[in-house]
């Protein structure tokens, strides 16, 4: 990664307070959509959380660096028995980098929880090769969803999905049960010793360990992956334990994590086909949500030429919000714990 990138990626938030999130409600089949209520929380364990979900009240305004949005904030929250969303971000990112998505998926029913990854966060890179701190962190951020967060009664711990984005991705994969092949980095680093992934190990000055601990978390029902890392490391069987429903997502114009060694590999080895999406002239940072007016010249918020990030973002949420309506809820047209449209 350049310094001039890198530098702007790790300034995601420095540049604005973090509170957080909601998106504008919408009409569906004659249905006035909720409200998004929102939290910004520290667990027990010192994890950061934002947390979207169904609400009623009055909007406020938050601008979170590059990104500007409205919710409740703290508001009540309205119907029962809600799935349950998880989101792990990138490299360098926070629990805001996919905010738009949460608060499409909280419009829709669901409750999200998104948290910023330790040791792998704009503030602290000191442990982005700890694959395994991140995949527990997840885990534990979800143990808290369920059982300690005041609101945890209105959760149905049977319906959890989870989101995970480039590192994220991995973080998911490894959660759904993926035992990937980590001697392999020596031999693609050799080859590709200029990559983004090579070149961050290789500035980590720590190796990655080859051997990781299980670490399944059974309680996932169904994964939407974009752009994971480490795709090179999944052979078939690294990826026969991941039985659940997978959602994959390929920028075909990816120069951080680039083809044919990010997503082909999972797309290719997963036991069942995943429902997969190419999204053309796209580079990696479209999966993040769109930025606002004055920070165009921060990578993150860069797209190609003729591009629309805000207009594909219509499309990419609404499609994760089909795929889990699909396999958490059964395909049926019942909004995770909403009325019936």
């Amino acid at each position: 990664m350049s310094k001039s990138l890198r530098y702007s990626f790790l300034a995601l938030i420095l540049v604005g307070s973090l509170s957080s999130a909601m998106a504008k409600p919408s009409v569906s089949e004659g249905t006035t959509r909720p409200a998004v209520g929102c939290q910004h929380l520290i667990t027990p364990e010192g994890l950061e959380l934002g947390v979207w979900y169904p609400s009623l009240g009055t909007s406020e305004s938050q601008m979170l660096g590059p990104y500007a949005q409205k919710c409740v904030v703290n508001g009540p929250l309205q119907g029962e028995n809600h799935a349950l969303i998880v989101i792990s971000h990138g490299t360098g990112g926070s629990w805001t980098s996919h905010l738009d998505t949460a608060a499409a998926l909280a419009q829709a029913g669901y409750v999200v929880m998104a948290l910023t990854e330790p040791g792998d966060n704009w503030r602290d890179t000191t442990r982005v090769t700890d694959l395994a701190g991140r995949t527990r962190a997840m885990s534990t951020a979800l143990s808290y969803m369920l059982s300690a967060w005041p609101l945890s009664g209105h959760l149905d711990r049977n319906r959890i999905g989870a989101f995970g984005f480039s590192a994220g991705g991995l973080t998911a994969l490894l959660a759904a049960g993926a035992r990937p092949d980590l001697t392999r980095i020596g031999p693609w680093c050799a080859a590709h010793a200029a990559s983004f992934t090579c070149a961050l190990i290789h500035k980590q000055g720590s190796p990655v360990n080859t051997r990781l601990p299980a670490l399944q978390d059974r309680r996932f029902k169904a994964m939407a992956i974009a752009a994971p890392a480490l795709g090179f490391t999944m052979t078939r069987a690294s990826l026969s334990p991941v039985t659940l429903p997978v959602q994959l997502w390929q920028a075909m114009d990816d120069t951080i994590l680039s083809s044919p060694g990010s997503v082909e590999p999972v797309r290719d080895n997963l036991p069942s086909s995943p429902e997969f999406h190419e999204v053309s002239r796209a580079g990696h940072f479209v999966f993040l949500a769109p930025c606002r007016t004055g920070f165009e010249a921060m990578a993150i918020c860069q797209s190609l030429p003729g591009f629309d990030r805000s207009k594909f973002h219509e499309a990419f949420n609404a499609a994760m919000r089909r795929f889990f309506d699909r396999t958490l809820l059964g395909g049926t047209e019942q909004s995770a714990g909403m009325p019936t449209r």
